[in-house]
C-alpha cells in the first residue's frame, strides 16, 4: 500500500494511534534509592539545564527546540574501530519465508498497553511459540481495547492504538511486499531490519535480524532497560555537602548527577525549553545557600573545601572522548561539564576537569552567601564518612525522568552516568567495564537473547558495540509489556518523529516520509558510516509495531536518514496482510 493511502486505511483507532501509541505520556515510577542514590524526595532547589547531551555525525538533524542537530556520537572521527558490514539477510527465523513469521490468519491482539504474558518471549521465537502467542491474542481479542492503560496508579502510562474492527497482524509476506522497494534504496547500504508486534514482541519480519551490527546510540535502549530494571524509577541522585572531621572543613560529595546546574532558576532549560518541576535538575546555588546557612548558624564564615569523587572507579575518559560529545565521566560536575552552561551547540566544548570546575563554582556561590573558602578546593584525600553530618543536599529528577531525557536528546554524558548507577545497583565497579557487565547481566536475567551482543559503554559512542536488530525490538517489547510497567519510560522517552528530540527535524515535508510524522517514536543512532533507528510505529490499522533498522553506508548522512525514514513510513502506511 502506498504512503498516500494512509488516511483511507486508518479506522477505529486513528485518533488513538496519533494521540495514544505515538504520543506516549509518562508518570513517575516507583521505588527507592540504591547504594549511591537516595529514595525519592521533593527536589531541593531543583533548577538546571544540564542541557541535552551530545553526539552524532556532523549531519545529524534536529533537536526538540529546532536549533540543535541530532547529537549522537558525532565525535567518531572516522569510526576507526567500526565492525564490518554485517546486515545481509540471514534467512533465520522471522526472515522472509521463514516459518516463524506469523500466518495471516492470526487474530488481532488487543492494545499494546495490555500485551499478553508471552510478551517476554524472545523476538526470534519458534513457530510453536508463535502459535501460542496467537492463541493468547485470540483469547484477549474479545476484550474492549483501551486507548490508554495504566499498569499501576503511580506507574508510567502507555497509551496504545486501538486496532480497527477485524484488523489482523501484518504478515511476513505483506511486510516483504510493502518494504521491497524502499529496502533496495542504494543509500541504505547494508541493512538489518526487524519488525515485531509491540503487543507481545513476536517477530513479524526480518532481514538480517539476528546479525549483530554497530548500534551507535540505540545502545541507550539497552542501558535504559537495564537501569530501570535494577533501579526504582523514583530514585534521585543526591549531591551533598558534609563536615570533614579530618580537616575541620567541608566536603562536596558527588552523587553521579551530571545535570546539576550552576545556572539561576530563570535560565534553566531542558532540550531548549524551560524546565518544569518534574524535569528541573538540582541547583548548585540552592546547595550553597543551605550550606552557608548551616555554617553561619554554627558561627563559621571561613572554611576549607574539598570534593569527593570516590563513587566512580576506572578511567575518566571514554575511548572516543573528544572534549565535545561527552564530558569526562566523573560523579561530580555541573551542567554536564560544558564550558558555557547555556550553549545550544550540537557538541559543546567541555571543561577538562568537571569535578574541579564544579567545586570552584560552589566556592564562588558560597562566597556570594558570605562564606569564604580558603584557597582553592582540591580532591579529598579519602571518601567522606558515611555518618558525616550533612550541611546541605539537593536531588536530581527521578531516574525515570533522567532516562526519558537521555533518550529524547541522546545525551551521552547522562547515559554513562545512568550506566554507572546500574553498575552500582548490580554490585559492579562503577566504571565503563563494570557498567557494561551490569547491563549485560541484567538483560540476560530479563530473558533478552544476548547472542552477538557486545557492550563496551552505556552511550553507544564505542564503535566496538554490537547488537542484532532482533534484540533491539525485544528491548522495546519488554518496555511495552504489562509485566514490566517500570520500563515504560524507555518508550515515553523516545523522540517523536517530526516533533521532538533527535527526530525533531526528520520525517518532514519533502522527505517522502512526512505521512509518518507523529506516528513514529524512535531512538536514533549515528557513527561515521552508521545510522540506526529503533522504536515504535502505528500502522494504517492502528496497530503498534516495534522496529529496528540498522544500516552501514557511504551515502551522505541526511540522504541515508531520509531513506531510513521512508522505510519506517512504509510500515506506517500499510496493514501489510
Amino acid at each position: 500500500m502506498r504512503a498516500g493511502a494512509v488516511s483511507g486505511r486508518r479506522r477505529g483507532g486513528t485518533a488513538a494511534g496519533l494521540f495514544g501509541a505515538s504520543l506516549l505520556v509518562a508518570a513517575t515510577v516507583l521505588g527507592a534509592g540504591g547504594a549511591s542514590a537516595q529514595p525519592s524526595a521533593p527536589p531541593s532547589g531543583s533548577a538546571s539545564p544540564g542541557g541535552p547531551g551530545v553526539g552524532g555525525t556532523r549531519g545529524d538533524q534536529g533537536e526538540s527546540d529546532g536549533r540543535r542537530g541530532d547529537k549522537e556520537n558525532r565525535g567518531e572521527k572516522g569510526d576507526r574501530g567500526d565492525r564490518g558490514d554485517r546486515g545481509e539477510e540471514s534467512g533465520r527465523p522471522g526472515s522472509p519465508g521463514s516459518t516463524s513469521a506469523r500466518p495471516s490468519t492470526t487474530p488481532p491482539s488487543t492494545a499494546a498497553s495490555t500485551p499478553p504474558a508471552s510478551s517476554s518471549a524472545p523476538a526470534s521465537a519458534s513457530a510453536s511459540a508463535s502459535g501460542s502467542a496467537s492463541a493468547s491474542a485470540s483469547a484477549s481479542a474479545s476484550a474492549k481495547p483501551s486507548a490508554v492503560a495504566r499498569p499501576a496508579p503511580a506507574g508510567a502510562v502507555l497509551a496504545a492504538a486501538e486496532a480497527g474492527p477485524g484488523a489482523g497482524l501484518p504478515t511476513a509476506q505483506g511486510l516483504q511486499q510493502a518494504l521491497a522497494t524502499v529496502l533496495t534504496d542504494q543509500n541504505l547500504g547494508t541493512v538489518g531490519l526487524a519488525v515485531a508486534d509491540a503487543a507481545d514482541g513476536q517477530l513479524l519480519y526480518g532481514k538480517g535480524e539476528n546479525t549483530a551490527a554497530t548500534p551507535a546510540s540505540t545502545t541507550k535502549l539497552a542501558t535504559s532497560v537495564a537501569a530501570l530494571s535494577l533501579i526504582p524509577g523514583d530514585t534521585r541522585l543526591t549531591t551533598r555537602v558534609v563536615k570533614n572531621a579530618a580537616t575541620g572543613g567541608i566536603t562536596l560529595v558527588g552523587g553521579g548527577d551530571p545535570t546539576l546546574t550552576a545556572l539561576p532558576a530563570d535560565q534553566v532549560q531542558v532540550a531548549g525549553v524551560p524546565a518544569d518541576p518534574d524535569t528541573a535538575p538540582a541547583s548548585l546555588d540552592a546547595l550553597a545557600r543551605q550550606t552557608a546557612a548551616a555554617l553561619k548558624a554554627a558561627g563559621t564564615t571561613t572554611v576549607a573545601l574539598d570534593y569527593d569523587v570516590s563513587l566512580y572507579t576506572g578511567p575518566l575518559l571514554h575511548k572516543n572522548h573528544d572534549g565535545e560529545n561527552i564530558a569526562a565521566v566523573t560523579p561530580l560536575m555541573v551542567d554536564e561539564g560544558r564550558t558555557d552552561p547555556k550553549s545550544l551547540a550540537d557538541a559543546p566544548a567541555r571543561v577538562a576537569d568537571p569535578a574541579g570546575a564544579a567545586a570552584d563554582a560552589f566556592a564562588n556561590l558560597l562566597k556570594a552567601q558570605g562564606v569564604t573558602v580558603q584557597g582553592r578546593a582540591k580532591a579529598a584525600a579519602a571518601p567522606a564518612a558515611a555518618d558525616a553530618p550533612v550541611l546541605g543536599r539537593v536531588d536530581s529528577p527521578t531516574m525515570a525522568r533522567l532516562v526519558e531525557r537521555m533518550l529524547t536528546t541522546s545525551d551521552n554524558t547522562l547515559a554513562e552516568a545512568i550506566a554507572r548507577q546500574a553498575a552500582i545497583a548490580a554490585h559492579q565497579p562503577a566504571a565503563f567495564e563494570g557498567a557494561a557487565t551490569a547491563v549485560t547481566q541484567e538483560l540476560t536475567r530479563l530473558g533478552v537473547p544476548m547472542t552477538g551482543v557486545v557492550l563496551n559503554d552505556g552511550s553507544g559512542l564505542h564503535p566496538g558495540n554490537a547488537i542484532p536488530p532482533a534484540v533491539l525490538v525485544k528491548l522495546l517489547a519488554l518496555a511495552a509489556s504489562a509485566q514490566h510497567p517500570t520500563l515504560r519510560p524507555v518508550l515515553t522517552g523516545l523522540p517523536i518523529a517530526g516533533f521532538t528530540g533527535t527526530l525533531g527535524k526528520r520525517f518532514g515535508a519533502g522527505s517522502g516520509a512526512a505521512d509518518a510524522a507523529g506516528l513514529v517514536r524512535a531512538k536514533t543512532g549515528s557513527l561515521s558510516g552508521v545510522n540506526t533507528l529503533a522504536g515504535t510505529v502505528v500502522d494504517a490499522e492502528g496497530r503498534l509495531l516495534a522496529f529496528a533498522l540498522m544500516t552501514r553506508t557511504g551515502a551522505p548522512v541526511d540522504t541515508a536518514r531520509a531513506a531510513m525514514d521512508r522505510v519506517v513510513a512504509r510500515l506506517a502506511a500499510c496493514g501489510c496482510h
